[in-house]
């Protein structure tokens, strides 16, 4: 549990009523797409906790629009790529062999937050199959934005990230920043650089049966992110809203707009 006092974490209680309004006060609407990235901890003392982060944004995007987050379970995955710590090479096979399949309404998220973890589990959320780099997603375009993710080239042209593409969405920040801003790893398939690949894996499930399963994909990097975020934000400031949810920065901005400035700007940057 935290030691700070819930005054030290905001002047007074963060509601599903002040959030909804900090959210239109930043351009959100009725019927829009949002890919949402979050953290609870940086908007204050939130009377209610995630669900009521969520309910906030349910508030204003109503089931005629579409909220997506972010989904990744990416403790599933092949024991050689392990780190943070890496395990011993003598359990491999064991991993490979015994670890849980994925499955979209049991996995839990990793390294999402608390609102992305409650997320996907509320009523009338998708959750797309790829075993790694799941998307939730609620409202009217969930189906479409989650249906048919390739577990291949799995944050490219057939992601949930190129479906908010096409619904000309918006990126969320809510406490977050373009260090995991998941939208600019589109731009990293599109853009015309020399970018490795590697193998990865997975247990899921196959025809109802679980499989270790094995995919190519681009050997993506997100170091750059931040400085990819800067330049879009300067060059683009037309396209980047902010603003405060609670007391924690936010920033709504085109993602239309993002990628297509990050592709260029990789192209430019990237050696």
């Amino acid at each position: 549990m935290s030691d700070t006092l819930p005054e030290d974490r905001s002047p007074e209680p963060v509601t599903v009523d002040s959030m909804t309004s900090d959210l239109r006060s930043l351009g959100l609407e009725a019927g829009q797409a949002v890919f949402v990235h979050s953290s609870l901890s940086a908007l204050g003392w939130v009377c209610g906790g995630p669900p009521a982060v969520i309910d906030a944004l349910q508030n204003v995007i109503t089931e005629e629009g579409t909220i997506a987050m972010p989904a990744n379970s990416a403790g599933n995955m092949d024991p050689a790529n392990m780190g943070n710590p890496p395990v011993p090479e003598s359990w491999y096979d064991t991993i490979r062999e015994q670890m849980p399949p994925y499955r979209p309404d049991v996995t839990p998220t990793q390294g999402m937050g608390a609102i992305g973890e409650c997320f996907r589990s509320c009523p009338g959320v998708r959750r797309s199959q790829h075993p790694q780099h799941s998307v939730a997603a609620w409202g009217a375009d969930a189906g479409f934005v989650t249906r048919d993710h390739s577990i291949d080239n799995s944050l490219g042209e057939q992601s949930p990230l190129a479906r908010i593409y096409e619904l000309d969405g918006d990126v969320l920040f809510l406490g977050t920043s373009h260090e995991t801003n998941t939208s600019m790893h589109l731009a990293e398939y599109r853009a015309d650089i020399d970018i490795g690949t590697e193998t990865n894996g997975a247990a899921m499930l196959v025809d109802g049966e679980r499989e270790w399963i094995e995919w190519e994909d681009i050997d993506i990097d997100d170091e750059d992110f931040p400085d990819c975020g800067t330049a879009f934000e300067r060059a683009r400031p037309d396209a980047v809203e902010t603003g405060t949810v609670g007391v924690g920065d936010a920033k709504r901005m085109s993602q239309r707009a993002l990628v297509d400035f990050a592709v260029e700007w990789f192209e430019s940057n990237r050696e």
